[in-house]
């Protein structure tokens, strides 16, 4: 399809009714490659996950029930995930590079002990994922400065006391028009509407459904092609947790289980496309996308999330410079 001749009142390419200018002439093609450092180093001391020198994560394989042992280990990597995500999110702000903030929370790791989960796992050459305006999810920090308007999502994971915490969230960057704040407050809140049904003896279709009926309400379309997944000593493990129904994810659900919910909610079509990195995931239609998540476990009579964000944000610590 050859969307370069469309003039400002042509009908839009995405079969929308509106005219060209108002659809996605303002946003298609908005986002691309920028350069990126080289991987940051992280001291010998800090405990490394195994896929660390290698990129190979292996078979990733383990009991969906944790014991209560290593519950505890998750709680303080949930704690540290969480602060992690806070001192980089109070970085966001016209003007600083999502390398920066790459390099911020690279520091805050460090500073606390932890290995950033996502570098070298598979080969991603950075500490965090920055997913700005339509990229869906495994953005690469680079070099492009964020701009007034933009909305940006800071991807967390830590490994730390041999486990692994996971957490997300969409910043607004300055002043950001009206539907891109609805977007970030709807998939916040399709994120709690996930979490309130979370409960032993459930099937896991329960959070799908919960999350595309509030996306639906705002007719907002919810992302299939990457879902939730269990974490533990393991950075993706089973169970997978669909944000949309679906009648095939049928694990039910006991206490000690642990796992991510993480829903892509967009503007748009739920369609992706990937590019030549090989990570990053963008709307196919360009219009933009947001993401929350939260690590949890199943509790007797609930859930409990080891991810929430903490009470004071800590000081960001100040990025190394540039390579």
């Amino acid at each position: 399809m050859n969307r370069v001749l469309l003039k400002s009142n042509d009908p839009c390419w995405c079969g929308s009714g509106r005219k060209y200018k108002r659809c996605h002439k303002s946003t298609e093609g908005r986002m691309r490659p920028g350069t990126i450092s080289p991987r940051r180093a992280v001291p010998e001391a800090i405990g490394r996950p195994p896929y660390a020198e290698s990129g190979d994560p292996g078979a990733e394989r383990e009991p969906m029930v944790k014991s209560p042992e290593v519950l505890d280990r998750m709680r303080i990597a949930g704690r540290v995930a969480a602060e992690v995500l806070a001192v980089a999110g109070a970085a966001v702000a016209p003007g600083i590079t999502t390398d920066a903030l790459d390099a911020i929370a690279h520091q805050a790791c460090i500073e606390r002990g932890a290995y950033p989960s996502p570098l070298n796992y598979r080969g991603f050459p950075k500490s965090i994922c920055t997913s700005v305006n339509e990229v869906i999810c495994h953005g690469i920090p680079d070099n492009r400065p964020l701009e007034e308007g933009d909305i940006v999502n800071l991807d967390i994971t830590v490994f730390i006391e041999g486990v692994h915490g996971d957490t997300n969230a969409t910043y607004c960057v300055g002043r950001v028009d009206e539907p891109s704040q609805q977007l970030v407050e709807v998939t916040r809140e399709c994120l709690e509407r996930g979490i309130a049904v979370v409960g032993p003896g459930r099937p896991i279709s329960d959070i799908g459904a919960a999350i595309e009926a509030h996306a639906s309400r705002h007719r907002l379309g919810v992302v299939r092609t990457f879902v939730g997944h269990g974490i533990g000593t393991h950075f993706h493990t089973e169970p997978n947790v669909p944000h949309y129904f679906t009648a095939a994810a049928r694990t039910v659900m006991e206490p000690g289980m642990t796992f991510t919910i993480e829903p892509m909610i967009t503007m748009g079509h739920w369609r992706e496309r990937i590019w030549p990195d090989g990570w990053t995931a963008v709307t196919a239609d360009g219009r933009r996308t947001a993401q929350f998540e939260h690590t949890l476990v199943v509790t007797e009579s609930g859930v409990e999330v080891l991810t929430r964000p903490p009470a004071s944000v800590p000081p960001a610590p100040s990025p190394p410079p540039a390579p």
